[in-house]
């Protein structure tokens, strides 16, 4: 998310004593926001007195939340630290991965950590590194971890993509994904920057990158419907601030391109700090997406039904695999919220 340049010179907890502290929260269960119930529909899926539950703070920007469902735990990045976190329920959270996005594959890279974490069809941990400027595979397995990868996507057209940020998988196995500049020293304006617009990218299964869209200024968060039919892609522009969505065809090109739902009302209201960033397609079709003010809950036509108030900048929600949790990352904190 872009804010996170401007919060990440401000804070420098360590990993190291943000691990200790989170594991005396996992029993104190500090709370913070509140649910705001828009449509009644969102009571199906969303109490009006949930708790927001802090699991874990005193991170720098927090991102790119996964659910490894086979050890029952939840990864996600500390993007300035360079790191993935783990947290494991009634445990707390604990370092999992150090140099997770900034490896030094390139001598003067910036040092911003892995964004976007997802896993492939073969369980293997997929990071969108922010430093390395690529899409790669952890050359480990997810029960030993180490900072070692294999690149999946680093270039396109043989330039340098800006910053690999969020994925999403389709079930033909290609890739899904956005890059802005939000890994570059000086974003746009960085001298490093070879491509010249933001683009939304396909990696195919057989390794080939094709361009989506190139006319996206700040394209961010990445999902698709359940039927693989509509891409949805999260606008994290200031002056625009939006969701889009895309016709998705058979032979993976994009048409139709549509507003999902436009913010830029919000722009300068009082709560409503943040910009739409990451986003989870829940079982129902409805969509879990973080944005102004917290994280949204959407029906497929774009109805806010409900938001979950985090009281602070919030750059990405995932989904336990029994759905009886949204985890929720928020500037420097883990956040859980019960699901019905």
């Amino acid at each position: 998310m872009r804010t996170a340049f401007i919060l990440a010179a401000t804070l420098t907890v360590s990993a190291c004593a943000t691990t200790q502290q989170n594991t005396q929260l996992e029993d104190a269960l500090e709370t913070t926001g509140s649910i705001e119930i828009i449509n009644q529909q969102a009571l199906s899926y969303l109490a009006e007195d949930a708790k927001i539950s802090i699991r874990g703070k005193g991170y720098r920007w927090t991102e790119g939340p996964v659910w490894i469902a086979e050890q029952n735990y939840l990864l996600f990045s500390d993007i300035p630290n360079n790191t993935v976190i783990k947290y494991q329920p009634n445990q707390g959270t604990s370092v999992y991965l150090a140099q997770s996005g900034a490896s030094g594959l390139y001598e003067g890279d910036y040092g911003q950590g892995a964004n976007g974490l997802l896993l492939n069809d073969e369980g293997q941990l997929v990071l969108l590194q922010q430093g390395d400027r690529r899409v790669a595979i952890m050359d480990a397995p997810l029960t030993s971890p180490k900072s070692e990868f294999i690149t999946l996507a680093s270039h396109y057209q043989e330039k340098r993509l800006n910053s690999p940020n969020d994925a999403v998988y389709h079930s033909d196995g290609s890739l899904y994904f956005t890059d802005p500049p939000y890994g570059l020293n000086a974003g746009m304006d960085d001298q490093r920057k070879e491509i010249d617009y933001q683009g939304i990218y396909r990696l195919s299964s057989d390794g080939e990158v094709s361009l989506l869209d190139e006319s996206v200024n700040f394209p961010n968060g990445i999902a698709l419907s359940l039927d693989e039919t509509t891409l949805y892609v999260a606008v994290s522009d200031d002056a625009h601030p939006r969701w889009l969505a895309y016709d998705l065809n058979a032979d993976g090109s994009i048409e139709n391109k549509r507003m999902f739902y436009n913010a830029k009302a919000l722009i300068g209201v009082e709560g409503e700090q943040g910009l739409p960033d990451g986003m989870v397609v829940h079982s129902s079709g409805n969509i879990f997406a973080s944005g102004p003010g917290g994280v949204w809950l959407f029906s497929p036509k774009g109805e806010v039904l409900a938001k979950i108030r985090t009281g602070r900048l919030t750059a990405n929600c995932t989904l336990s695999a029994d759905e009886q949790t949204l985890f929720i990352t928020a500037h420097d904190t883990l956040l859980s919220v019960p699901l019905l």
